[in-house]
This record gives structure tokens, C-alpha cells and sequence, in this order.
């Protein structure tokens, strides 16, 4: 191996390196300037519900008054601008956000500013460290590439993240969920209504999932101002796209609209979600071997072979000495 290609490797991996250690720092500061997790959603949630509020009160008082945020942001001024909107189109991005707990105006324009900016950031970087600088020592065709998939991953970065987030949230949603329905069966059984129910039951599981606590409060606030009981429900819904949720939304407009009991509705619905978890969790153990199987062979089978086969070595290279 040439002197150059060496020095070349060693750049990359003191990058490499560099990348780690910024990454690993991020990973120890950030839960720490997060601070209180909940009081974050609580206030969140408040806010939510006030906005409801005054939505209601200028529909009947006639108010002239406007709810919109009018402060403009870089990111705002950025999409208004160019109409990032209609020239980067996202499909159901609010229902996105909002299953990755981000409401209202200002993560749409971070979304579009972001689905803007980095593909230019990340171009910029390949052309600066693969075209320019050829720091891997690549061919020119390898090199165009990785700038081109580097812009592609930059616009598709925004929507991995929305995904991620609101898939760690739904794990936390749907991890507490049925014990939740069993206490929302506990209230509505003792005589409560189902606003005072779901209020309940959030300030109870507020400790086990901020964010479960979240939804059944924005609940309680849908159902207390919008002036249909049913679009509280497929706010529920829509809000968290799981099948078990969906189904219980949809069990909680059957009772509304036909005067079912809705105990024996939830009662089933908490059996139904309690099986769902258990078969996720069943379908986690049983793929486990064949996840472990890669890492076995890659580290612990070398050291098995270095642990066997080192004292057999030795010995026999001191027979032959």
C-alpha cells in the first residue's frame, strides 16, 4: 500500500472518529438540556386546548380578532417566498407531524426549510471533500455518486426523522395503552363522562408515558370545545395510526352515535390491544436468534478460536523451538 493511500485512510478515519465523539457528546448534553419532558407536553397540550377554545368563542362572538401567528421566521419567510409548498409537496405532512407529536404552523416550515437546506448542505459537502479534495481516492464516476446520493439521502433526511419520531412515540403510546383503556373502563363504570374519564386517566399515566398523557388530554379538550363529540375521536385516530387505537376510536363513535354501552366496548378493546402487545413482544423473542447471528460470527467466535487455539499454539511453537 502506497504512502498516500495510508495517509488517505488515516484522514478518514480521524473524520470518522471526529463524527463519533460529536455524536457521542450529543447523545450524553442533549438529555440534559431537555429538561422536564413532561411539563414540556403539559404546557404543550395547554396550548392546544386554549387555541380550541378561542376558536370556539370566535365562532359564536363573531370576533374579528385572528388566531394566526404572524411572526416571521427565517425558515417561514424562506417557504413563503419560493412556495416550498406546492414545489416540495408532502403527502399527509400534518398528519405525519402530528403522529410525531409536532402541531401547528411551525414544524411545517421547519419541514420544508430543512427539505431545502440540507440536500444544498450535503451536496456542498461532496462536492467539496469527494470531487474537489478526493479524499477516499475515489474514480471520478464514484465520486459524482456519492455527491448524487448524498443530495438524494439530504432531501429524504426530514422524513426519515418524522418517521423515527413518530414511531419511538407510538412504541411509548402503545406500550401502556391497554392498561390505560382498563382505567378508562374503571372511570366510565364509576359513573363519570368520558371528558372527565380520558383527564383522568391522563394525569394517572402522565409518570408511565408523557406522551399517551398528551393525546387523552388533547381528547379531553377536542371534546370539551369542537362542537362535534365523533371528530374528537378520528382526531384520536388520526393522531396515532395504529390498528388498536383506530379500533377503539371507532368503538367510542359507535356508542356515541347508537347508544351502546361502552363499557363492555372497552372492556374488549383493552383485551384486544393487551393480545396485540403480547404478540408484538412474542414476535420481537422469536426474531432475536437471527439478529444475534451476525454479531456472534463477527465477535465472539474469533475470540472463542483465540481463547481455544492460542495455548495449543503456543505449546506447539515451543515444541518446535
Amino acid at each position: 500500500m502506497t504512502e498516500g493511500a495510508l495517509t488517505t485512510l488515516t484522514n478518514v478515519g480521524y473524520l470518522v472518529i471526529c463524527i463519533l465523539l460529536a455524536v457521542t457528546a450529543y447523545m450524553i448534553v442533549a438529555p440534559l438540556l431537555e429538561g422536564d419532558k413532561m411539563k414540556k407536553r403539559m404546557a404543550s397540550v395547554s396550548t392546544q386546548r386554549e387555541a380550541l377554545k378561542g376558536a370556539r368563542l370566535k365562532r359564536i362572538d363573531n370576533d374579528s380578532r385572528s388566531l394566526r401567528n404572524t411572526d416571521k421566521t427565517l425558515a417561514r419567510q424562506l417557504v413563503d417566498r419560493f412556495s416550498l409548498e406546492r414545489l416540495l409537496e408532502a403527502t399527509d405532512l400534518k398528519d405525519k407531524l402530528a403522529q410525531a407529536g409536532l402541531r401547528g404552523q411551525a414544524p411545517i416550515y421547519k419541514f420544508y426549510f430543512f427539505r431545502l437546506v440540507m440536500p444544498c448542505v450535503l451536496a456542498a459537502f461532496g462536492l467539496l471533500f469527494l470531487i474537489i479534495l478526493n479524499t477516499p481516492g475515489w474514480s471520478m464516476l464514484q465520486r459524482i455518486a456519492a455527491t448524487l446520493t448524498l443530495t438524494l439521502l439530504g432531501y429524504y433526511l426530514p422524513a426519515i426523522y418524522v418517521k423515527n419520531l413518530a414511531n419511538k412515540r407510538l412504541a411509548s403510546i402503545m406500550s401502556v395503552f391497554p392498561d390505560a383503556l382498563d382505567l378508562l373502563l374503571i372511570c366510565v363504570e364509576s359513573g363519570m363522562s368520558v371528558e372527565l374519564a380520558f383527564g383522568r386517566v391522563a394525569d394517572e399515566l402522565a409518570e408511565n408515558s408523557v406522551e399517551l398523557a398528551e393525546e387523552f388530554h388533547l381528547t379531553t379538550a377536542e371534546l370539551s370545545y369542537l362542537s362535534a363529540r365523533r371528530a374528537a375521536y378520528e382526531n384520536l385516530a388520526r393522531r396515532n395510526n395504529h390498528i388498536g387505537i383506530r379500533s377503539v376510536a371507532t368503538a367510542l363513535i359507535q356508542a356515541e352515535r347508537y347508544g351502546t354501552p361502552l363499557g363492555d366496548s372497552l372492556r374488549t378493546m383493552a383485551k384486544e390491544n393487551r393480545q396485540m402487545r403480547m404478540m408484538v413482544a412474542e414476535k420481537k423473542a422469536a426474531s432475536l436468534p437471527a439478529k444475534l447471528t451476525v454479531p456472534m460470527i463477527l465477535f465472539f467466535l474469533p475470540v472463542l478460536f483465540i481463547v481455544i487455539l492460542t495455548p495449543a499454539a503456543m505449546r506447539l511453537a515451543g515444541a518446535l523451538s
